[in-house]
């Protein structure tokens, strides 16, 4: 059994918690760690879940976003972090006491019951990788950070029965926004975040019978409203927008199986 739970996701965190079960074997990875301790345990906590359950750590890349605790739990829990070469040299703060196990683009890896394969991504950091996951039956991709879907992107994530989908934000509101022209051509540009209409492009692209959740994550909460962002992918897959799910960046989902 493959299942998911995002424990918030946006720019002011995200973590994902991915769990595969294989007769008396469970095994979980955090795909993320955004968050402080503190909020990762409360969260982790309303999951029915706790630090001491999780065997791994996946970084997708550098930003503060998505590493948040992950050097001291894996300093003081003595949790293995994945990640990519290039994110272990823009991490200036691991020191020789934490397990790091590298991986590349396109490397199948097993952890327990879990198979994890990662991918590149286009995004303006050292070496993002985006992942795959499997129980060796059902699969999920976990897709955010990215500036624009490539073949090798689409053809990593072909057939996946469930997705963590960014949908970061709305070009108008984007453009409407405070944010400084430097920012806004960061976010919108092809090093940087999709957009509800890019995520929608993927979603239609992937869409398949099997595929049971598409889950939008990573919104932006000065230039997205979830509702434009589930509309946007309810167009694209066919359903009403009261069926697509939103990741919220405080309480991210519940448990969802792929």
């Amino acid at each position: 059994m493959l299942r998911f739970r995002n424990l918030g996701s946006g720019s002011t965190g995200n973590a994902t918690v991915v769990e595969a079960r294989d007769g008396l074997t469970t095994t979980r990875l955090l795909i993320d760690c955004g968050l402080g301790v503190r909020q990762l345990e409360a969260r982790l906590a309303a999951a029915g879940l706790e630090l001491a359950d999780l065997d791994a750590i996946f970084i997708t890349h550098e930003h503060a976003d998505h590493i948040g605790c992950a050097p001291e739990l894996a300093r003081r829990r003595g949790i293995p972090l994945w990640m990519s070469h290039g994110t272990r040299h823009a991490i200036a703060r691991l020191d020789a006491s934490v397990e790091v196990r590298l991986v590349q683009d396109g490397e199948t890896a097993a952890l327990g019951a879990l198979q994890v394969r990662p991918f590149t991504v286009p995004h303006d950091a050292r070496e993002p990788l985006q992942l795959r996951c499997s129980d060796g039956a059902r699969h999920l991709g976990v897709l955010t950070d990215l500036g624009h879907a490539t073949r090798h992107v689409l053809d990593m994530l072909d057939g996946c029965h469930a997705l963590l989908l960014e949908c970061n934000h709305d070009p108008a509101l984007l453009e409407a926004s405070s944010y400084p022209p430097f920012l806004k051509r960061r976010v919108a540009g092809p090093w940087g975040h999709l957009s509800n209409a890019s995520a929608a492009d993927i979603a239609r692209q992937l869409r398949h019978d099997g595929l049971c959740h598409v889950v939008a994550a990573h919104l932006s909460q000065q230039n997205n409203r979830p509702e434009l962002a589930a509309q946007a992918l309810a167009d694209a897959l066919g359903c009403a927008a009261a069926d697509v799910l939103v990741a919220d960046a405080g309480t991210g989902t519940a448990w969802l199986e792929a």
